[in-house]
């Protein structure tokens, strides 16, 4: 007889052979009796359960992506169902060019720096100034390390101008502020990301009138090191580099940077001049982003 499980705990989610079926109806796209439809049709004409359900109207295509990925450990979501803003494209249209383009930068950033033998684990995201999409970088790349399955915790380390909260739709009311100053713990600090697998970020918290002494705290870098086994890839995403030192400062505690830089905004005297300070501060920069999005 032809049945879909209603049982449904969170030990099911690690499930690789979870049919697509109870993967839609634990989200919600499907009731029990319309799955018994496509069911029913699947098994009359021999078809693919993702194709009875089109052909009866009951699912798009999309519905299908969504569960197929998820039943490979590959999450993304759908417009509406989730807080996490639009901008972070890779959470919502991971098969798009511009993911692509991500997904490579990613590959680079394997091969030039993480290594858990060599203890890399944590990278900082760095630009000249404001508007040259380093917060954006900085989202939608600690999504595609989540969905290549690595642990990755994305740290907003702005204390100026945080964006992350914003950008994944998160309580802002503890963060890296409050942990530094020890008025919270990391795990009070840290939350995850729902359906988005592997995928944690702790916010800045309530913002300080001293954020460049609270970075320069031993605490911090005793943090990062707390932290790292815990995760595979470690993010951190700072003030522009022109304005202020605290990028260079974090930079100094993970020993590496990505610059990010955008088409027909940055200028070079200020690519240059963040570039000699970093490597002043012995920091390898890892490479540069140009963002054209």
């Amino acid at each position: 007889m032809d049945t879909v499980t209603l049982i449904h705990s969170k030990e099911q989610d690690s499930l690789p052979n979870r049919s697509i079926g109870a993967i839609l109806i634990d989200v919600g796209k499907l009731t029990p009796e319309k799955a018994e439809r496509i069911l029913r049709l699947q098994r009359e004409r021999g078809m693919r359960f993702g194709d009875a359900a089109i052909q009866l109207g009951l699912l798009t295509q999309a519905d299908i992506d969504q569960a197929l990925s998820r039943q490979f450990d590959y999450p993304y979501l759908m417009k509406g169902e989730s807080k996490v803003s639009e901008a972070v494209v890779a959470a919502y249209n991971p098969f798009s060019a511009q993911v692509e383009t991500l997904r490579a930068l990613r590959s680079q950033l394997m091969l030039r720096w993480f290594d858990a033998d060599l203890g890399h684990k944590a990278l900082t995201i760095t630009s000249p100034a404001r508007g040259e999409g380093r917060s954006f970088l900085a989202a939608n790349l600690a999504v595609v390390f989540s969905q290549l399955g690595e642990r990755t915790l994305l740290i907003d380390a702005d204390m100026r101008h945080p964006r992350q909260h914003e950008l994944f739709g998160l309580d802002n009311r503890n963060g890296l502020s409050g942990v530094i100053a020890g008025r919270a713990t990391a795990a009070e600090a840290i939350q995850r990301i729902p359906a988005l697998i592997d995928l944690s970020v702790m916010p800045t918290g309530p913002t300080p009138p001293n954020p460049q002494e609270l970075l320069g705290r031993q605490t911090f870098a005793q943090l990062l090191q707390e932290l790292a086994p815990s995760y595979d890839v470690i993010l951190i995403d700072t003030p522009a580099g022109g304005d202020c030192a605290d990028g260079q400062m974090v930079a100094g505690r993970t020993g590496a940077a990505l610059m990010v830089v955008r088409k027909n905004v940055s200028h070079m005297s200020a690519v240059r001049s963040l570039t000699d300070r970093l490597a002043d501060a012995r920091v390898m920069v890892v490479g540069s982003v140009l963002n054209e999005f």
